[in-house]
């Protein structure tokens, strides 16, 4: 035991939020407030096949993250198909950019960003020919 199976994100505004995540990597959501007793909308991030897990965006309880401090938490990372294009929506949808991108060579793209929430996530494009 022990694997990672639920992840939540802390937000401010449910709706801002769930149209960020929704469009920029098409998750949907299912409102499970009923069984949170507060603001809860549970995240579908994928086919239930392919790996990975899904989570939920819920009510922030306490104050917001400030710019420029430090990760109080844990960063996570979304696979991605096209690095550029999924940074585009990023930006489009009020993202910012945290750590531009750069190549984790003969692996892949990665960069971080912060959401219209102020919470760090990252991106994960995989590719043998970055450098």
């Amino acid at each position: 035991m022990g694997r990672l199976i639920h992840f939540e994100i802390h937000v401010d505004d449910m709706e801002r939020a769930k149209k960020f995540y929704g469009e920029v990597f098409g998750w949907t959501f299912e409102d499970w407030s009923d069984y949170a007793g507060m603001p809860y909308w549970g995240a579908v991030t994928g086919d239930a096949k392919e790996p990975g897990i899904n989570g939920a965006l819920m009510q922030r309880q306490g104050a917001s993250p400030q710019p420029g401090q430090a990760v109080n938490g844990y960063a996570c990372t979304m696979g991605v198909g096209d690095y550029d294009a999924t940074e585009a929506k990023i930006l489009r949808l009020g993202g910012q950019v945290a750590l531009p991108k750069y190549a984790l060579p003969g692996m892949a793209w990665q960069g971080y960003y912060m959401d219209t929430e102020g919470n760090l996530f990252g991106i994960h494009q995989p590719d043998e020919h970055a450098k």
